[in-house]
């Protein structure tokens, strides 16, 4: 399943960070974790429309690994992958 986000909504796959401990176990946190969330840009709409009725070009791009808000997005499935559906506004940085 393929989806287009409108207006100014972006669709990213989490990324899970690991953690290492001192004896080189590979830890994996959880959703839980307080604190901005990671992910992958995979579908990114058109923009918002401003008073024109002419869309706003959004800064991030498919591909880009961006910071966001832990409790804004909105959980889909796509195909056997969860994603996350969520505002421009709720995006904290891009990742370089």
């Amino acid at each position: 399943m393929k989806i287009k986000p409108l207006s100014n909504n972006i669709v990213i796959e989490q990324l899970k960070e690991e953690e290492k401990t001192k004896g080189k176990s590979v830890l994996f946190q959880s959703a839980e974790k307080d604190g901005p969330q990671k992910g992958k840009v995979i579908a990114v709409g058109p923009g918002k429309k401003n008073s024109q009725g002419k869309a706003m070009p959004i800064d991030i791009k498919k591909g880009d690994i961006v910071l966001f808000s832990k409790y804004g997005p909105h959980e889909i499935k796509m195909g056997d992958k969860n994603c996350l559906i969520l505002k421009e506004e709720d995006i904290l940085g891009i990742i370089e």
